[in-house]
């Protein structure tokens, strides 16, 4: 995988009008975050360090899952992402 700038993606983010989870909604989305991150490691489908950082920036940020989901595809220049979605692709390579 290419490297991401998360800091950069973070800045988008911010600057994206989205309603930020409640701290006991970001304490759950981080346990079922967390239970998702366990179930792909014995799946032997583990994050890299990039894609952790990623993750663990959405949730600092409070970005609740759906808007996290269509972040993530329009990163990935998926089919089904928002054009609309004020989030620049990033080039990603298929190294796996």
């Amino acid at each position: 995988m290419n490297r991401l700038d998360v800091e950069a993606i973070r800045a988008q983010v911010r600057a994206l009008d989205f309603v930020r989870g409640t701290p006991a909604e970001m304490a759950t989305w981080c346990e079922d975050d967390a239970d998702s991150r366990a179930n792909l490691a014995i799946e032997g489908m583990t994050l890299d360090a990039q894609e952790e950082a990623l993750f663990d920036m959405l949730r600092d940020e409070g970005v609740p899952p759906p808007l996290a989901t269509r972040i993530v595809l329009k990163l990935l220049d998926h089919p089904d992402a928002d054009p609309a979605l004020a989030i620049t692709p990033a080039p990603i390579a298929t190294d796996r």
